[in-house]
């Protein structure tokens, strides 16, 4: 038996990808790269992603698995000759040999969101498909404090799209935090799961908290309400992008069940 599980980091421009997700009859980054291992292949080859990124949302660090039968290529050298195969909005960045008992969703510990806010002057073309340009300048202090609740154990009910499968809505948030980055911000956020849309409604909602004066208290109240029609809008899907994917090591079934916990039914992201 000669099959063995290759890891893949993936980084796409999701502007003119219908998500990460395969999908009849639109355009996903999962079908690239399947399409791709085919024709290396000689037959269809699954590929399991971390999370399932929505239509328009960007990665630097997307993690995917799938199980190969060449055993003469090194794994490094799925990395340039998959990229040989695939448009340019799509890349692998790093191939590598993972455990046979490695599943790419299952095994993450932490997804790693990035969402990227333009403040400064009009901005060059190119920026505009990376971020959300909005027309005041917040208080980063404020901003924070506001984000202060995001942390621990949460249900995330509020801020979860409206057709969101999870039954389970409580996610383990470890940091929430918005930083200065040029004439702009960047809100990073990593948690082990994410409720469809809910990384775009929370930087929605604190962006609309802050700009009109809410109490600092103002979204611990949402949270806690559990009800989405108290939350800001969902920011727009151009300024997301999926950083990047920790795991458990050794990957063991003992180690998914903080995963589980969160409901694998859900989306994983965005």
């Amino acid at each position: 038996m000669n099959d063995r599980v290759v890891k893949l980091t993936v980084a796409y421009d999701g502007t003119d990808f219908c998500g990460w997700q395969r999908q009849a009859g639109v355009r996903t980054v999962q079908e690239e790269i399947e399409s791709a291992l085919a024709i290396m292949h000689g037959h269809p080859v699954p590929i399991v992603g971390a999370g399932r990124t929505d239509s328009g949302v960007h990665a630097a660090g997307q993690v995917a698995h799938f199980v190969t039968d060449i055993a003469r290529i090194p794994a490094d050298r799925f990395e340039p000759a998959l990229n040989r195969l695939m448009p340019r909005d799509v890349r692998i960045v790093r191939a590598a040999d993972a455990h046979p008992d490695f599943h790419a969703r299952f095994d993450a510990r932490l997804r790693r969101y990035r969402y990227h806010i333009r403040t400064g002057p009009a901005q060059l073309p190119h920026q505009d498909r990376y971020a959300w340009r909005i027309f005041h300048r917040p208080d980063l202090a404020r901003l924070n404090r506001l984000a202060a609740c995001l942390r621990g154990e949460i249900d995330c009910g509020a801020f979860a799209a409206a057709k969101d499968p999870s039954q389970n809505r409580s996610r383990y948030l470890h940091h929430a935090v918005f930083s200065a980055e040029g004439d702009g911000l960047v809100f990073d956020i990593a948690a082990n799961a994410f409720l469809w849309r809910m990384v775009r409604s929370l930087v929605g909602t604190l962006v609309e908290l802050e700009a009109s004066g809410a109490p600092e208290t103002a979204m611990r109240g949402i949270l806690e309400s559990g009800d989405r029609n108290r939350a800001g809008t969902t920011a727009p899907a151009r300024g997301l992008f999926l950083w990047n994917v920790e795991y458990y090591d050794p990957p063991t079934r003992a180690g998914r069940r903080p995963c589980a916990s969160a409901g694998e039914d859900a989306p994983d992201d965005e």
